[in-house]
């Protein structure tokens, strides 16, 4: 993250130390012996059960084990910090000078550079990633078969999914199966439609990107100005009933070099409630990689700070007596998280959103014009993203099934291409290797999380349409998140509280429906929907106070920029904000 006083020693060193209390037996030896106890209450064995499970996740009986985790601790830490330090950047194709920018930069160039040299060589840059760190990954791949081995598992991505979801690998997969072979024709005929609409050099890795969001982002960016984003977010999530319960939140919004190159949300301090009702409140900390002067930052800050604010107030909500039901590893699914950030993020397409919360500087809403263009250019090609997920668990199922001396430089590109092609249809315009989550412990075979939450997103948007009709300013809609998948914390199973909402499986029917629906049907139910919120406009106006039962602290690496609890509330916070970006990226216009 590039801040004062962090090290990737001091970090190795830290998660090594947690790492060994987490695998202590004694700490499991004790639980099990707490268990057995007939006085206790309820409330009691529920925190000794998850107590249990939690251990069982990280206990390395065999001494072996504990050496080969340690190790890998410190591997990372230096994979980590030399991913974030490369010199990493694009040639410009006139001058023949290297720009430094960062991956989420290089991605952002090849949606909206007008020039095809330029994308192509953003593309190229973001490809440098694998040459640059499959050496030592390739070792750390080799490093955690071995442990999952010598813990009984087939190898790391089953350990790691029987972990974090409860199930084993094989039975992931015929879930994602069903998916992709669902998907698969729809993709096929999306592929072919914008070879038509854009010519054959669209389906190029470099150009696709472009192809589906050049036109597109130029037209939605004046009603996305990044300065107005964490306002936009507040009152967001203010009208959905959201509420933070006491947190502590600090968000660090904007790039700088060394930053870490993927946003994320993490809780230094979890919530939790002591036996005598006393509350802890989270402390949480996100992060996005914005360039606010960047043709369409704006949009992609806000729809970071709708997924990592979700992330934040689910965690934020987690209601039990132990910190141990709001920590982010496992037993904590992947899915389970990963699903109230994305469904709060999918707000950000709805027309029902658009319409009350895409506005311009001058304080003109997004056009229906516009909404309909965005609609037009983006879902007859909406399965490229359910591909471009699809992609990274099965590249990274491949990956740890390969025999140890087939682990070769040549051998890992060659793999990430021919998934690239198998899932996608061609190379991707994100080159497996540049996507960051493979290489931290983490976030390594946790991809398939996003898979699954997007599944269910679906299903619990259908089943609160269904419901109450509506869930752009619904307060109803944060009451049920919050009681149903936000209070039991990881004391209950994703596929169970799904269900319990829904009252249904988790299945992709819902998202397959929405893909296979024909765009003008879809116009004409957003159009609906765009009249509507347009007459009845935001529960809460541009700047108006907001309570979110939260301390907001906004900063750029060690500078405090704003701070809700010393400058007026949110408001006042978000006010200093804006400022400080406008002086800091548009002082020359």
């Amino acid at each position: 993250m590039n801040l004062k006083g962090c090290s990737s020693d001091a970090l190795a060193k830290t998660k090594t130390n947690y790492d060994n209390f987490l695998s202590d037996p004694a700490n499991l030896k004790a639980v099990k012996e707490q268990l057995q106890r007939s006085d206790l209450s309820p409330d009691q064995h529920k925190v000794l059960g998850v107590l249990e499970r939690t251990f069982k996740c990280y206990i390395t009986e065999d001494p072996a084990a504990s050496q080969l985790k340690e190790s890998l601790n410190e591997q990372e830490a230096k994979l980590a910090a030399a991913r974030n330090t490369m010199k990493l950047g694009y040639t410009d194709p006139e001058t023949g000078s290297f720009t430094p920018a960062s991956s989420v930069q290089l991605r952002n160039l090849m949606r909206v550079a007008d020039n095809e040299a330029v994308r192509k060589s953003a593309y190229e840059g973001l490809r440098s990633v694998g040459p640059f760190v499959c050496e030592a990954f390739l070792k750390i791949v080799k490093d955690r078969n071995k442990l999952a081995r010598l813990l009984g598992y087939q190898d790391f991505y089953d350990m790691k999914v029987t972990a974090a979801e409860g199930f084993g690998k094989a039975r992931l997969f015929e879930m994602l199966d069903d998916l992709e072979v669902k998907t698969r024709s729809i993709m096929e005929t999306a592929r072919e439609r914008l070879a038509t609409e854009k010519g054959p050099a669209a389906l190029e890795p470099h150009n696709q990107s472009h192809a589906l969001a050049g036109d597109t982002t130029k037209a939605t960016d004046p009603y996305f100005p990044f300065e107005n984003a964490v306002d936009v977010w507040g009152r967001t999530f203010a009208a959905l009933g959201i509420q933070y319960d006491g947190s502590v939140m600090t968000l660090d919004l904007c790039d700088r070099q060394g930053k870490y190159s993927n946003g994320f949300c993490h809780w230094p301090q979890p919530a939790w409630r002591h036996a005598d009702g006393r509350w802890v409140p989270a402390h949480a900390n996100f992060t996005s990689l914005a360039t606010p002067d960047q043709l369409g930052s704006g949009k992609t800050a806000l729809e970071t700070l709708l997924h990592e604010g979700g992330h934040a107030a689910h965690f934020a909500n987690v209601d039990q007596y132990s910190p141990f039901f709001s920590q982010e590893r496992a037993p904590t699914s992947v899915a389970y998280a990963e699903n109230q950030s994305m469904f709060l993020d999918s707000l950000a397409g709805d027309a029902a959103w658009l319409s009350r919360y895409a506005v311009s500087r001058e304080g003109q809403v997004m056009p229906w014009q516009v909404v309909e263009q965005l609609v037009r250019n983006t879902h007859p090609y909406s399965v490229f993203m359910v591909r471009a997920m699809l992609v990274v668990p099965y590249f990274e199922k491949a990956l740890y099934e390969l025999p140890e001396d087939q682990l070769t430089p040549q051998a890992l590109q060659t793999l990430a291409d021919q998934a690239e092609e198998r899932i996608q249809g061609g190379l991707s315009p994100r080159p497996l290797l540049s996507v960051p989550h493979i290489l931290a412990d983490e976030s390594s075979c946790y991809y398939h999380g996003y898979v699954l939450a997007e599944m269910s997103v679906h299903q619990t948007r259908d089943h609160f349409l269904g419901k109450y009709r509506a869930i752009v300013d619904n307060p109803q809609v944060g009451a049920d998140l919050t009681s149903c998948y936000w209070r039991p914390g990881n004391g209950s199973l994703f596929l169970d509280l799904v269900r319990q909402l829904t009252g249904k499986p988790l299945a992709a029917d819902a998202w397959v429906a929405r893909l296979q629906l024909p765009t003008e049907g879809l116009l004409d139910k957003e159009k609906q929907e765009y009249e509507a919120a347009v007459k009845a406009g935001p529960k809460f106006k541009p700047g108006q106070e907001v309570d979110l039962g939260m301390r907001v602290r906004l900063v750029h690496g060690d500078e405090l920029i704003s701070d809700s609890e010393t400058d007026g509330g949110f408001q006042g916070a978000c006010a200093k904000f804006k400022a400080w970006v406008r002086q800091q990226y548009f002082s020359g216009n």
